[in-house]
């Protein structure tokens, strides 16, 4: 089984022979950085095992931003023709919406100048061989600079009852949410629990989600494993009463299980282990809120990214999972929500459906301000 690692095991003498693949100049020169050719899908790691990757550092330089988005990451895995991995580049890193921005997670990072250095620490096992891929849907040729930290075995039984890393990139641009944003709410009696079970839907019967069947899906996955987390974008256009675009409940169904799931949250904001409708960004080890925008008119209006890993807490599943949140309370709200989970099966096969065409893929254009609501 493969040993701990982390901090406590530093001092440990484990058996294991430390690698890198680089792009630098095999030359003795400068040009430190692979070419990824507009139009082109390029090996760029190609490493056999047994082994695990322990670090992965990459930057580029795009003239146009939104190549976070157009450009696509693949991993293969010990001969799988299908890319467990399959994520716009970006994303795959832990940011939405085609930006950067520094910021720290236990597993993902964005650094300096200004997020574009770009840092990975899934442990990614393979027990034959690894081929990363990196397609440019483009024109525009850019500048790929990248690190592969890996550890080598001499043993393969080290890996043992390990799984292999998968990436479900999705997105419903806008959810189908059947809520007036400017709808106001009205008091029916002094009964404050009555009040409160009102609040979000006026007594309307679709504002009472008993099956979770119109939630946003996170992730949809078949086969033996553990959900690790995810980060959400959220692309915010409708609001409801209070500018909150949130009060949406997560839910993780497990093993084909029907209601209720074996994991039921209490609202959007809780999901990220934040509280009361957060303005604020912040970023801890396992969650936190990345990127926060809005207006003096519009507290919540624009791209948000907030996330949850669940490193300590892992979800395991045996034969399937569903991973999902309501967009809105009860799934009222329409707007743009993308989304990147991390999981590990015990067998790679595809991370998910196959990615959709780039332009279903590039972040909506920012709005013009709205007014308050009234």
């Amino acid at each position: 089984m493969l040993p701990m690692t982390g901090l406590a095991a530093l001092p440990r003498f484990r058996d294991y022979h430390s690698k890198r693949v680089s792009s630098y100049d095999a030359t003795g020169g400068n040009r430190d950085w692979v070419d990824i050719e507009g139009g082109a899908t390029k090996a760029i790691a190609e490493i056999n095992g047994p082994g695990c990757i322990r670090h992965i550092w990459m930057t580029m330089w795009f003239k146009e931003p939104d190549y976070l988005r157009r450009v696509v990451l693949r991993f293969f895995w010990d001969g799988c023709d299908e890319p467990s991995i399959e994520c716009p580049i970006g994303d795959f890193f832990g940011l939405g919406h085609a930006k950067t921005k520094n910021f720290v997670t236990a597993v993902l990072q964005m650094s300096p100048e200004d997020g574009k250095g770009f840092n990975c620490y899934w442990p990614m096992p393979f027990r034959e061989r690894v081929r990363v891929e990196v397609e440019n849907p483009g024109t525009e040729t850019f500048p790929l600079y990248f690190y592969f930290d890996y550890e080598g075995y001499d043993n393969p039984q080290v890996l043992n009852g390990q799984g292999y890393f998968h990436v479900q990139w999705r997105r419903e641009n806008p959810t189908q949410g059947w809520g007036d944003e400017h709808a106001h709410l009205k008091k029916l009696d002094d009964d404050g629990v009555k009040w409160r079970d009102m609040m979000y839907h006026g007594g309307d019967p679709r504002g009472l989600n008993t099956t979770g069947q119109e939630n946003y899906v996170i992730l949809d996955a078949l086969g033996n494993g553990i959900y690790c987390g995810a980060h959400l974008d959220v692309d915010v256009f409708q609001r409801q009463k209070n500018d909150w675009f949130g009060e949406g409940d997560d839910m993780i169904f497990i093993d084909g299980e029907k209601w209720p799931p074996s994991l039921h949250g209490t609202g959007t904001e809780d999901w990220y282990n934040c509280a009361f409708c957060p303005t604020q960004e912040y970023q801890g080890p396992y969650h936190g809120v990345l990127l926060y925008n809005g207006t003096e008119q519009w507290k919540w209006k624009g791209k948000q990214s907030v996330y949850r890993y669940h490193i300590e807490d892992p979800v395991r599943f045996r034969k399937s999972i569903i991973v999902g949140i309501e967009h809105g309370h009860a799934n009222k709200l329409s707007n743009d929500y993308s989304s990147t989970a991390y999981y590990y099966l015990d067998q790679p096969k595809r991370g998910g459906s196959a990615l959709p065409d780039v332009e279903q893929r590039l972040p909506r254009p920012d709005e013009p301000p709205y007014p308050p609501v009234r």
